[in-house]
């Protein structure tokens, strides 16, 4: 009779701290959380040529920077930290510039940060 006492007991309290769990998972909970947003190493080469190369470059390459581009260049480091700050408000959409890209919508705030706290970090070539 002990023994089934103690069964019961230990039922009851499996049972208990299953039905407390909470299933949902946290991707579905907290959708922003799970960007896998990197903004603790951005570097040059790994964040912001990517970014200029699926998002700019088509306007903004040598070849194309004089017909489509408004001649600025993005096509290389110098260029880009040359233009830093135009290219800064334009995908932030702020200030005297045209909003960036053209007639397409605003970066995500992932690409945007991570070109922020590239220009705060002092533009490294890395």
């Amino acid at each position: 009779m002990r023994r089934l006492k103690f069964s019961l007991v230990i039922f009851a309290a499996i049972s208990a701290l299953l039905a407390s769990c909470y299933y949902d998972s946290e991707e579905a909970l907290y959708p922003d959380l799970n960007t896998n947003c990197d903004t603790i190493l951005v570097t040059f080469s790994s964040d912001i040529v990517p970014m200029l190369a699926n998002n700019c470059l088509s306007c903004h390459s040598n070849a194309a920077a004089a017909i489509s581009g408004n001649n600025i260049r993005l096509e290389d480091y110098a260029d880009v930290k040359t233009n830093a700050t135009t290219v800064q408000d334009a995908i932030k959409h702020i200030g005297p510039n045209s909003p960036m890209p053209k007639n397409g919508g605003k970066l995500s705030s992932c690409l945007i940060s991570q070109f922020d706290i590239w220009v705060r970090d002092g533009m490294v070539n890395n």
